[in-house]
């Protein structure tokens, strides 16, 4: 992507000044003029979106390319069969819990090839995402980005509206996570034939599942809270262990599979179909997206830790961008790997574990191999929620700087080490109390991380409609530019992911009944009501006041220019 230098643009707001003095401690005042001890990411922190530096500033490209690279992304539960797609680059997780639905709605042949196709308009919305985060680097990127793009005329309505979907989906998420993390662990009772129940609509199951699944979480959000220097560690760790996944599922299945059941053939790859979802045909291939979406999505978690980034504008531009393709390019091999190796589908069904990859690495690399794997995946779905927690906590603490949360004020305060730990307090809180619906039963907590992905999918939606209709001419001289080619691609975002949340609210099972309904659009509609009705009683002069909408378009050259 080209790069250029920032200058004014020429529109903005006119409004007058009272209409944009500080709301709190934590907004700066545009016309203040003590910024000579500012450096350069502070004083447009300040000058162009109005904020203080108030997190501290430490990391830079690689910890913003992992905090996208090992970031968990969309859940989706359907009766019995519960997946979480982790994605922005742990798509080897991805991957693994979404198979057997991938390779059932479509088959092989359907699976593989909407991964390609994922994988193109993918790294579209990924750029356009950069662009935005280039002129926009702020916590909790994809709610300003949406209230910037609406313009003054809606910039508030679409802010609201995705601080409740972003807050809430990436929590979600890290409940979620924890609760793979436990079905991963418990997979090992059918593994060992142990006298215990792993019938999730037994309660004793339920409630081993779900101790399991708070222990995971306690031991993920606790690293959270490490100072930043030494949170390095865990950006590299968790990189490392992502890595150490792939190349294992890479080389040593292939290599157990060849000495236990074998292979299938090319023409069972590349062109076996299936109908396990009763849809009709055509829709039944759609389906195949539902789970290829699913693996490529969350990139924008570099745009949360942007305040924490080092020439952000660049920065986290390139680590948004990176991290998609990175996650396109390392999936692909994987999805076509576990295709000649896997059982067939009869097989995969049949299989008891509440996670089946658990049973396939025992199939083939005997019980000593498959505890080894299966303790890397264990650790790997724990790091993922930790710096899942990282993305999600800078999200609520942003969301609460402006006075969206109830309790905004405690939950913005920072530490002396200039970190949201009130933030990732509440951030614990939410995820804990959800995976208690674990208890309620089977279908509660299912239908709770069905909806987590979709808000993500619809932001991106939102933002690029605002971009194509609202605001077409704002970001051009964002330091990530797409140039003259950054409309189109806005617009083939907006059409893409549009199509995705389509499919992603569809039901996956036909003929659709009460176990197999897709509960994604109601929660997902009493969310967006939510938000809807948080801006109709929020006054404007509490959270992006019109007036302080556009400012960043509205700069002098000094705050413009950065160093390559």
């Amino acid at each position: 992507m080209a790069t250029t230098t920032r200058h004014e643009s020429g529109s903005g707001s006119s409004a007058p000044k009272d209409d944009i003095r500080p709301n709190n401690p934590l907004q700066a005042d545009f016309d203040a003029e003590d910024n000579s001890s500012m450096d350069s990411d502070e004083r447009y922190l300040k000058a162009a979106l109005g904020y203080k530096q108030s997190l501290h500033r430490q990391w830079k490209f690689f910890e913003s390319f992992a905090a996208s690279f090992g970031s968990l992304r969309m859940s989706y539960a359907y009766a019995n069969i519960e997946l979480t797609c982790l994605a922005a680059l742990y798509s080897v997780g991805g991957i693994r819990t979404t198979f057997t639905i991938g390779v059932g709605a479509g088959g092989p042949a359907a699976y593989w090839s909407s991964y390609v196709v994922t994988c193109v308009f993918v790294t579209i919305t990924a750029a356009v995402l950069a662009e935005i985060c280039s002129a926009l680097p702020a916590a909790g990127s994809i709610y300003f980005w949406a209230a910037e793009a609406g313009g003054r005329r809606y910039g508030r309505l679409f802010g609201f509206i995705v601080a409740w979907w972003s807050t809430t989906a990436w929590t979600t998420f890290v409940a979620s996570n924890s609760q793979a993390a436990a079905n991963f662990l418990l997979s090992e009772i059918t593994v060992f034939g142990l006298n215990f129940t792993t019938d999730v609509n037994d309660i004793k199951f339920r409630a081993v599942q779900w101790i399991v699944a708070e222990i995971f979480l306690f031991l993920a959000i606790s690293m959270n809270y490490l100072e930043p220097k030494t949170y390095k560690t865990i950006f590299r760790l968790a990189t490392a262990i992502i890595l150490l996944d792939f190349f294992l599922n890479i080389i040593w299945l292939p290599i157990a599979v060849s000495k236990s059941y074998g292979f299938h053939d090319a023409k069972y790859v590349f062109t076996q179909t299936y109908n396990e979802t009763n849809a009709p045909p055509v829709w039944n291939w759609m389906l195949s997206y539902f789970v290829t979406a699913g693996i490529l999505v969350g990139f924008e978690a570099s745009g949360h830790i942007s305040e924490e980034t080092q020439n952000a504008s660049l920065t986290a531009a390139r680590g948004i961008f990176w991290s998609a393709v990175a996650s396109a390019l390392i999936g692909f091999p994987l999805v076509i790997m576990f295709l000649f190796c896997l059982p067939n589908l009869h097989t995969l069904y049949s299989l008891g574990a509440p996670q089946p990859f658990v049973q396939i690495y025992a199939l083939t690399m005997g019980r000593g191999g498959h505890v080894f794997m299966n303790v890397i995946c264990i650790i790997g779905l724990i790091f993922n929620t930790t710096i899942a927690g990282v993305a999600s906590s800078r999200l609520i603490w942003a969301v609460a700087r402006d006075g969206v949360l109830p309790f905004s004020s405690w939950i913005s305060q920072v530490s002396e080490k200039k970190e949201p730990k009130n933030a990732i307090i509440v951030m614990h809180a939410v995820a804990a109390l959800l995976l208690c619906t674990i208890l309620a039963s089977p279908v509660a907590f299912s239908s709770l991380v069905s909806a987590a992905g979709v808000p993500t999918i619809t932001a991106y939606a939102l933002i690029a409609f605002g971009r194509s209709f609202i605001t077409p001419h704002s970001f051009k001289h964002a330091r990530f530019s797409l140039g003259r080619w950054s409309r189109p691609l806005t617009f083939i975002t907006l059409i893409w992911n549009l199509y995705l949340a389509c499919v992603l609210f569809s039901p996956l099972y036909f003929p659709v009944t009460g176990a197999t309904f897709n509960y994604s659009p109601v929660i997902f509609g009493a969310i967006t009501i939510l938000g809807v009705v948080t801006y109709f009683i929020t006054p404007e002069e509490k959270w992006l006041p019109a007036a302080r909408l556009g400012k960043v378009y509205k700069l002098d050259e000094e705050y413009m220019r950065r160093d390559e």
